[in-house]
């Protein structure tokens, strides 16, 4: 395993299971317990984590710190896979609008055997389709938020209000067992909000580990989503309360 794809578990399973020892980290990872101080101290250093006596935390607002080629690195397998079952839902001439998040940057690559138009505030998305001529290409307007390569603002917020998508993938750092759909970083909230808004039907991209995920803000509710594109091994329960809502679940 590679150093950054190291970190990234790192800081994968800090998320997932809470505070964690060396040991236990070194033991899951096969490597030294040494190597695993080393990385927590970088880890550290970049502001990715929290050191405790022991071992390490992540902190709440970890998506405003970790650098999006990081984030990038974390179950990309699973992005991948619901990249490619979420493109299923665009046809050829689709007005296509996309949320910020590294899911969407996969299904980005995804659209770009597409004849669609693509609006986005994303970007790496942008980055992606910036040369497809296939694709026509529309950038929202609004302040670069630059750790997360995503606009966000009022402008983009006005921007949004002038544009009408016939699907919208929303992103998402978890989905709580009610159903309620959240996000960690404030100024990406009223932008998600917006989105739905915006579209004609609603997807939700959420790869299995956000089946129960994280996040101090609420975004909306499951019944405001049209469809959840996830994993096989997402949290049964949490998905039967969306189904129960009406929302359709596919898996990748």
């Amino acid at each position: 395993m590679l150093q950054h794809e190291r970190h990234a578990e790192i800081v994968r399973r800090l998320r997932t299971e809470g505070a964690t020892g060396v040991r236990e980290l070194a033991t899951s990872l096969r490597v030294s317990p040494s190597t695993i101080r080393r990385d927590l101290a970088r880890l550290g250093r970049d502001g990715t984590l929290t050191r405790v006596h022991g071992g390490a935390h992540v902190p709440e607002d970890l998506d405003e710190r970790m650098p999006f080629a990081a984030v990038a690195a974390v179950d990309t397998a699973d992005k991948q896979a619901v990249a490619r079952r979420a493109v299923e839902l665009v046809s050829d001439g689709d007005v296509v609008l996309l949320d910020v998040g590294t899911t969407a940057m996969c299904l980005a690559q995804q659209l770009k055997l597409r004849r669609v138009t693509v609006i986005t505030a994303n970007l790496a998305a942008f980055d992606v389709l910036r040369d497809v001529e296939s694709v026509e290409l529309i950038l929202l307007g609004g302040l670069v938020r630059r750790p997360y390569h995503s606009l966000v603002g009022l402008l983009t917020e006005d921007a949004l209000q002038q544009v009408r998508a016939d699907i919208a993938f929303l992103s998402t750092s978890g989905v709580r067992p009610d159903g309620q759909i959240l996000d960690t970083t404030l100024v990406e909230v009223p932008i998600k909000r917006a989105i739905i808004a915006a579209a004609k039907k609603t997807a939700l991209l959420a790869d299995r580990n956000k089946f129960p995920g994280t996040g101090a803000l609420r975004v909306c509710g499951v019944s405001d989503i049209d469809v959840i594109v996830t994993n096989e091994g997402a949290d049964d329960s949490t998905l039967r309360t969306c189904v129960t809502a009406g929302v359709e679940v596919l898996t990748g």
